[in-house]
């Protein structure tokens, strides 16, 4: 079972859990057009790597993410991201879904609504 975290809760985690990266797995149309999130002041880094009929996203992830940190995947309302945590979880991973991801999920309003560091890329 994976675990859920909110956004609102992210900063508290990543202060107990230095050892995290945040994976966002939503398209480079969302990145480029809703924005992305902005980890640099949290000191995380960030990776966007599309789960989004992509047959080499796990490849992907293993390039770039060690097993060794805690990541927190996201997506757009916490749909995708949690497909995607399964996955890693498979693989070894230690993953949390963020539940209201990006954009918020109707209860809970997200990275972007709670005002946490994001940025647009035009």
């Amino acid at each position: 079972m994976i675990k859920q975290i909110k956004s609102s809760d992210i900063k508290e985690f990543i202060t107990n859990n230095p050892k995290t990266v945040l994976l966002d797995v939503r398209t480079e149309n969302e990145w480029n057009t809703v924005g992305k999130p902005d980890t640099k002041d949290l000191g995380i880094k960030s990776f966007f790597i599309t789960i989004s009929q992509d047959p080499s996203f796990l490849d992907n992830v293993k390039q770039n993410i060690d097993k060794e940190e805690q990541v927190l995947v996201m997506c757009a309302a916490g749909g995708r991201s949690i497909i995607a945590a399964n996955l890693l979880s498979n693989e070894g991973y230690n993953t949390l879904n963020v539940s209201d991801g990006f954009s918020g999920n109707g209860q809970d309003p997200g990275w972007k609504n709670l005002g946490l560091p994001s940025i647009i890329d035009s």
